[in-house]
């Protein structure tokens, strides 16, 4: 059984930067970041696809997030910069149990993390 968690989170001000770690245990493919906002449901932020070793992003975090994966330590990260409110929201890590193209829906994903909290103070 795969087991993801996350650390890192925190409060950081507009701006500030912050780094998201998630440690996974047993063998995982795809991975990827998503996050989830009060009221809103869960988005795709970026993701490292196994085969090809490309990384992918969601607009919005272009240029301000960039993703890195560990594999001889099991670790994905998520380095945030230039972090602004609107990246407040609970981030998790997400793994598939089989090697296929990257998906951005949360539902193609079949391990989570228990997340970790992003607040960005104005």
């Amino acid at each position: 059984q795969v087991q993801l968690v996350e650390s890192g989170g925190g409060l950081v001000q507009v701006g500030g930067s912050l780094r998201l770690s998630c440690a996974a245990s047993g063998v995982t493919f795809n991975m990827a970041w998503f996050r989830q906002a009060p009221g809103k449901e869960r988005e795709f932020v970026g993701g490292h696809d196994w085969n090809s070793g490309r990384l992918f992003y969601a607009d919005f975090v272009k240029g301000r997030f960039t993703i890195s994966r560990d594999d001889g330590k099991d670790m994905l990260y998520l380095h945030m910069n230039r972090l602004k409110p609107e990246d407040t929201a609970v981030y998790y890590c997400a793994a598939r149990k089989v090697a296929a193209v990257m998906e951005t829906t949360s539902a193609a994903y079949d391990y989570w993390g228990q997340g970790t909290q992003v607040t960005v103070s104005s």
